[in-house]
């Protein structure tokens, strides 16, 4: 079962200036940025910007929407999301379990198990290159 809205990830052709937008203007909480992304959070809610190139951002680029599920409820949800034939646009590369998938729009989705303080973790770990934390 679905439990709320997990990340936002944007896909953005500049990362300084989003990075400023984001932080100094909307006020978000800046955790770390690489060299091609940034992790903030405003309260609960977990935003990732990733660099783009240009082209890809018009056509969807990484921007999804990401729904939070239990560790316990992925791997039924998930079989369930296969079985109905539900379309995957990416295979998982990151820390924590997740599903990419589109909705019947096209819409880029996902499931993930997993929160930013776990994926914080995972990345002071195995940082992505040129990653810096800010806390």
């Amino acid at each position: 079962m679905l439990t709320g809205l997990n990340h936002l990830t944007l896909s953005v052709h500049d990362l300084d200036r989003s990075v400023v937008f984001y932080r100094d203007t909307l006020g978000l909480r800046l955790h770390a940025r690489w060299d091609r992304g940034a992790y903030l959070s405003a309260g609960d809610l977990w935003l990732c910007l990733s660099l783009d190139a240009g082209a890809a951002i018009g056509a969807g680029g990484y921007t999804h929407y990401a729904f939070s599920i239990s560790q316990e409820d992925f791997p039924a949800f998930a079989a369930s999301l296969r079985t109905a034939g539900v379309a995957e646009w990416q295979q998982n590369s990151s820390a924590g379990d997740s599903l990419y998938f589109l909705d019947p729009d096209g819409h880029q989705l996902e499931i993930h198990a997993g929160s930013l303080a776990q994926r914080l973790a995972a990345c002071r770990a195995a940082p992505y290159q040129g990653m810096v934390f800010e806390d």
